[in-house]
Formats: C-alpha cells, structure tokens, sequence
C-alpha cells in the first residue's frame, strides 16, 4: 500500500517547521516569504531523495493536483500535513472561491505556493541587427521591427490559497473515477493512443518484444511498442510508461540523456518514466503501486548517479548537479509531463484548481459535491462532502 501523507508529516515536520511556518507570517516581506518557501521546498525533496516512500506521497499528490507545478504540490501538501488535516484536493485564492459562491472559513490560514512575476514586453529588431525588449506600449524606436509582444517572467512571488475543506457556501460538483479499474484502463488506451498520435507516434500491439521488454519505444520510427502478451489493464500501464519516455527522452533532450533512456533503461529515465505512468493512472483512479514498486524503488540510487554523471559531463550544457536540483528537476519533468497526458486524457476531478471549472464543461454527472457540513452518500448519486 502506498504510503500516506501523514507518514511524510511525522519524518519531516520536525524539520521544515521554521521554514514553513513563516510563510503564514503576513510582516514578513515578499523575499522573505519566498526563501521560506524554496528553503521548505529543500527539505522535502532532500528528504524525497532519501526514501522512495516519500518520493511516491509526491506523486500521490500530484494526481490529485495535476495542474500544479511539482514544487507546489509539495509545498501545498506539507502545510495542511503539518496542520494534522487531509491532503488538498482543490486549491484557489480567497477571491476566486467568492466567484464561485464559497467563502473562506473564519480563522483559516492561508497556504502558500510560489507564483511568477511577470511583465508584458514588446520585443523588437534594432536597425543594426540586435534584439531588444522594451516594456509593452512604449514607442517604438526609429527603424525597428516590431516583433510582437511577450509576457515573461520577471521574479517570484508568494501567493495565498485555500483548500476547499477551509471554505464553506456553495456545493460545488467534482467529477469522480467510475467504479472498476478494468473498464477505465479500457477507455483510457484510447486516450492514450491519441496522446502518442499528437506528438507524431504511432502504437503498435506486438510480440516483438516478447522475452525483452513490455514496452519499446523507437524516436527514429516514431513508434511505440506494447506486448501483445499482455492484459489489457497492463498494456496501459505500459503506454502510459512508454509516453513518459516520448515526452521526456527525445534525442534532443540533453537532461533526458543526462537522466538515460528508453533504449538502455536505466536510471532515471525509467524512474521518469514509471513516476509519469503512476500519476496519470492514478488520477485515472487506477492504482498502479505494486507495480511501479520495482521501478521507484531504485529512485534514490537513480539520482545519486546522475548527480555523479552531471559532475563529469562536459560541453558547458547547463545541468542540475546538486542532488536536490536533480530532484527538484525530475519531480519538475515529472509532473510537467503528466500535466501534459492529463490535459488530454481528461480524468475526473478538477486537478487541484478550481478555475478548471470554468474552463472545462464536461463535468461527469456522478461526481463529488463540497459543500455542505455533513456526509450523505447514495448508491446512486453523487457524495456530499466538505467543511
């Protein structure tokens, strides 16, 4: 069984407690709340790398909350696990849970992920070749060419959310797994086969394979390959696998070399990709832990080889070194990827933000309702649940 997060809580809390409690903090100043913040993140990810326990409470996590960048996850998870109460589900600032009829709850702190700064830009061509950036709206210089605005990234900035269990006011209707993980892997194949088709792959049933490998997948065909000899609850599990690997170890990917790939299958390209596979099915409502035990078992070791192989790599490519960059980085790679397949595989739940609501319609009618103050469940219709 997959760890909890109240398992990561009591081996970690006593050691982000500072850093993560000073966020709540509002005298203190925005630097200050982000270094807070980056040095909470720290502890997590050098505590991540030590157990491949924890490292799976972070992809438990990130099924839940997709749409969240992997840092955030943690951050998000660690402070309503040091609070002693359940893992986010559904996360949104103070104003955005007024437009949707909810209020925060009196007395409610706030929790804190990181957000950019950004600013709007007009890049433009000087006369004599070089580029440059101006701030939008400002005139042009003589002779330049315009080349079309830009919103970049300027800094970062703590920003305050809330958990739907510290909000009360309107139900709120939150699509749920059907029940019977054979039928869910079924349909998802389908979907999977038109992520690989998006990213120019085609998915081939075959033996070919067969006394190798599950799984292959080939970048000079743009083919992936799946054991035919497999259950059809097996040969998702494998798809999604193989997908880690088309989005994350292309050829032209010098972290994913750095990492391995799907042709040798070592490191933490495997890791990569099994964490990828792990959190799509699971946000499917598939658990694949015994499964993917062998896999994120070795992911401690994993990372400590990169970290040596990065210290020996050449070429002036810029590379996480640190073993807490390379952590940091693949739960990045990680979630960015699974962002990716869910984007397009569309699982139930809302991903952790509740602006999904608006801009996705196809809430499924057995669903979840946060809201009221009491549980009521029915055989046929959807749980009322929330604060």
């Amino acid at each position: 069984m997959a760890p909890g997060t109240e398992d990561l809580s009591s081996d970690v809390s006593a050691d982000v407690a500072t850093a993560m409690a000073r966020p709540g903090n509002a005298r203190m100043t925005p630097e200050e709340r982000i270094a807070a913040l980056t040095d909470g993140l720290h502890t997590i990810l050098e505590r991540a790398v030590e157990s491949p326990s924890h490292w799976q409470v972070l992809l438990n996590a990130s099924a839940t909350l997709w749409r969240y960048s992997g840092g955030n996850v943690a951050l998000l998870m660690m402070q309503m696990a040091q609070r002693g109460t359940e893992q986010p589900t559904l996360v949104a600032g103070y104003k955005e849970w007024e437009r949707h009829g909810r209020t925060v709850l009196k007395g409610e702190h706030a929790l804190w992920v990181i957000a950019p700064r950004t600013s709007r830009v007009q890049q433009l061509t000087l006369p004599d070749g070089t580029r440059q950036r101006i701030p939008a709206g400002e005139q042009l210089p003589r002779g330049a060419v315009d080349g079309g605005k830009k919103t970049i990234i300027t800094g970062w900035r703590g920003q305050a959310v809330f958990d739907v269990s510290q909000t009360q006011g309107t139900p709120l209707l939150v699509p749920r797994a059907i029940d019977g993980p054979g039928a869910e892997a079924a349909a998802l194949w389908g979907s999977l086969e038109r992520v690989a088709a998006r990213h120019g792959f085609t998915v081939d049933v075959t033996a070919a394979q067969y006394g190798l490998t599950s799984g292959f997948t080939d970048f000079n065909e743009h083919r992936v390959q799946v054991g035919a000899w497999l259950s059809p609850e097996e040969r998702t599990a494998v798809l999604a696998h193989e997908l880690g690997h088309v989005l994350l170890h292309g050829p032209d990917d010098d972290v994913g070399r750095l990492y391995g790939s799907s042709t040798d299958h070592r490191g933490l390209a495997e890791v990569e990709a099994e964490s990828v596979a792990y959190t799509v099915l699971k946000a499917h409502g598939i658990d694949r832990g015994p499964q993917s035990a062998t896999y994120l078992a070795g992911w401690a070791d994993a990372v400590i080889e990169a970290e040596n192989d990065a210290v020996n790599h050449g070429g002036g490519i810029r590379l996480p070194v640190l073993r807490v960059d390379i952590a940091k980085s693949v739960l990045g790679r990680v979630t960015a990827a699974s962002k990716g397949i869910l984007e397009l595989t569309h699982p139930p739940g809302l991903g952790g933000k509740i602006s999904a609501a608006d801009a996705d319609p196809r809430l499924n009618p057995a669903g979840s309702y946060a809201g009221p103050e009491q549980t009521v469940r029915s055989a046929d219709g959807p749980v009322m649940a929330g604060p």
